[in-house]
């Protein structure tokens, strides 16, 4: 029997405005994939809706909810990740239109025992992919510490 899922509060660290993703559908070693609602409360939003390049956080918390659940398996608390950058962010829309459910999806490309890890990310709504990214994370092994720089 298949574990049921653990809700999105569980595994991404962001509370409040800060949690844009609403669901973790799916998780495994190297993959996940979580929904975001998009709606007029966002803290992003404008008139036309939210704007495209918030879709580089929409895919950092589905990244963030793989390290949770990753933590989680291994018996460790869900800790502070980093979103070093992206590369060839590309989307085909100027906004992400309100009432829309987004799915974002990310894939395991490297994550290295140093904390470092490369992720394949894409956002769809509904068949189609509506953007696309590479995205670099660090996850140091104490963030307390490494905030107040006191580890490497």
């Amino acid at each position: 029997m298949t574990a049921p899922l653990l809700r999105i509060e569980q595994v991404v660290p962001h509370r409040g405005a800060m949690l844009f993703v609403d669901r973790l559908l799916s998780c495994d070693a190297d993959n996940v994939v979580v929904e975001a609602d998009v709606r007029s409360d966002h803290l992003f939003a404008d008139d036309l809706g939210v704007p495209a390049w918030v879709g580089i956080e929409y895919m950092a918390q589905a990244i963030a909810a793989w390290a949770g659940h990753e933590a989680l398996q291994r018996g460790e608390s869900v800790t502070l990740g980093f979103l070093l950058g992206t590369r060839r962010y590309e989307c085909t829309r100027p906004h992400f239109a309100f009432g829309t459910t987004l799915r974002i999806e990310a894939h395991r490309e490297i994550f290295g025992d140093n904390g470092v890890g490369m992720f394949s990310c894409r956002i769809l709504d509904g068949a189609e992919e509506i953007a696309k990214a590479n995205v670099s994370v660090f996850e140091p092994r104490n963030p307390g510490a490494f905030l107040e720089g006191h580890a490497p």
